[in-house]
């Protein structure tokens, strides 16, 4: 289950970051709205998806719930998944 939440954590982050440095630039710049439903759509299933997958593995290893309140965080932040899963689920 951790490798799954490793795996969601960066595919979370990439879509994060195509969407605010790709379709929205695309959407408000160029007027270009398509790219962003499609991206748009994928990081919200995979941000859902790693907030539900770190909440199984959060109660899976019975973690602190400091561990769940980082790991939520890190979703909302750019680069925050990316960050996370390199220095605290690697070396879980």
């Amino acid at each position: 289950m951790l490798k799954s939440l490793r795996i969601t954590a960066v595919l979370e982050g990439i879509s994060y970051l195509l969407l605010f440095t790709l379709s929205m630039p695309l959407k408000h710049w160029a007027g270009i709205g398509q790219p962003n439903i499609y991206i748009g759509y994928a990081h919200g299933f995979l941000f859902i998806a790693y907030l539900a997958i770190a909440l199984l593995v959060w109660k899976e290893r019975a973690w602190p719930r400091k561990i769940l309140v980082y790991l939520v965080l890190a979703s909302l932040l750019p680069f925050g998944t990316f960050y996370i899963e390199k220095h605290f689920l690697r070396k879980q």
